[in-house]
């Protein structure tokens, strides 16, 4: 139960952060197996009692997190972007030793999955670089709709190592709306105003069903990939994983909408840009980026910034090697193994 904590304030931190898989975070720390088993025994209505205490050691240490961090990591990525996503880079990177490790031997049809994910993953990145948006765009034109399908995507990123619930989040325009709907909530709910906590929890219902609706389709589907076509599956992530990075490019910075542009989604509506002045005072979180040139302290903080994301993957990584080597639960997996074997195979 304390790894299963463990992977669960992981987990969370990882929905936060575009690039980092929350899935990803559960395999370092050692209750993977287990947690895609335990879904799909409660998903059964399991009268074990085992099954739920692992979902709930992992999943409500997953919420404190992510309630509890929301408003910092937001504030992070939108005014300090180079340095958050460069950190953002070496977190991933560090999560590609593990399925590596998993792969191994590697097959032909293992390198096939992942250069087609990878693939995949770079032609989305390419696509939003050829035409970027604003962050509140998309959220404005699918409201609940498309919180609901962040609620899948980031439930996806649960279950999937090499998947990145923020990242997802960061394709589909609705990162800084997850999280302003988490900050709203947090502050109705400190200074206990009623109508505001009714109001905010609209959004966050709209997330938890597809929250919800994600970790029981997706962890099946998952555990049925990986009964029947384990190395494609496992290899399809990797490449998910490595693609990913093409997408979080930290030198990029914002700057203010051109004038002629109609930002959606403000506090007034959707307004139409009229002046240079007019467009500094829409929000920043609104505001379209653009490349720049990073000078020489940006680029080796950048370096030393991916080092050090690298590093805590890769520690996380060996604390649950560790744990399952110096005395794991040894809990069955779907395919009858024990945890470690069904980990290291």
């Amino acid at each position: 139960m304390i790894r299963a904590a463990v992977g669960g304030v992981l987990m969370g931190l990882a929905n936060l952060v575009p690039g980092i898989s929350g899935g990803t975070m559960l395999l370092a720390a050692g209750v993977y197996p287990e947690f895609v088993e335990s879904i799909a025994m409660v998903t059964r209505f399991t009268r074990r009692i085992r099954p739920w205490l692992v979902l709930v050691g992992i999943v409500v240490p997953a919420i404190v997190a992510i309630g509890l961090l929301a408003g910092p990591v937001r504030d992070g990525v939108l005014n300090h972007r180079w340095v958050a996503y460069s950190l953002f880079i070496g977190l991933t990177l560090g999560g590609a030793p593990t399925l590596w490790r998993m792969l191994r031997p590697i097959s032909r049809r293992a390198v096939a999955s992942a250069m087609i994910a990878f693939a995949g993953m770079v032609a989305l990145a390419v696509s939003q670089e050829i035409e970027p948006s604003t962050a509140g765009g998309e959220a404005a034109e699918w409201g609940l709709v498309g919180l609901g399908l962040a609620g899948f995507a980031g439930a996806a990123a649960m279950v999937l190592p090499g998947v990145s619930g923020g990242y997802l989040l960061l394709l589909m325009g609705q990162y800084v709306p997850v999280l302003d709907a988490i900050s709203a909530f947090r502050q109705a709910l400190s200074i206990r105003s009623v109508p505001g906590l009714m109001s905010a929890s609209i959004p966050l219902v709209a997330i938890g069903i597809g929250v919800v609706l994600g970790v029981v389709v997706v962890s099946n589907v998952i555990r049925w990939l990986l009964h029947r076509y384990r190395e494609a599956t496992l290899g399809a992530l990797l490449g998910l994983l490595l693609g990913a990075v093409a997408g979080l490019w930290p030198f990029r910075m914002p700057v203010p909408p051109p004038v002629g542009t109609v930002v959606l989604g403000t506090d007034d509506g959707d307004v139409t840009v009229i002046s240079d002045a007019h467009a500094r005072t829409i929000e920043l979180k609104r505001w379209p980026t653009r490349s720049f040139t990073p000078d020489a302290s940006q680029l080796a903080g950048a370096v030393g910034l991916i080092a050090v994301g690298f590093g805590i993957s890769i520690a996380v990584g060996w604390l649950g090697t560790s744990a399952r080597t110096t005395g794991s639960s040894g809990a069955a997996t779907p395919n009858g193994e024990d945890e470690a074997s069904a980990t290291d195979s």
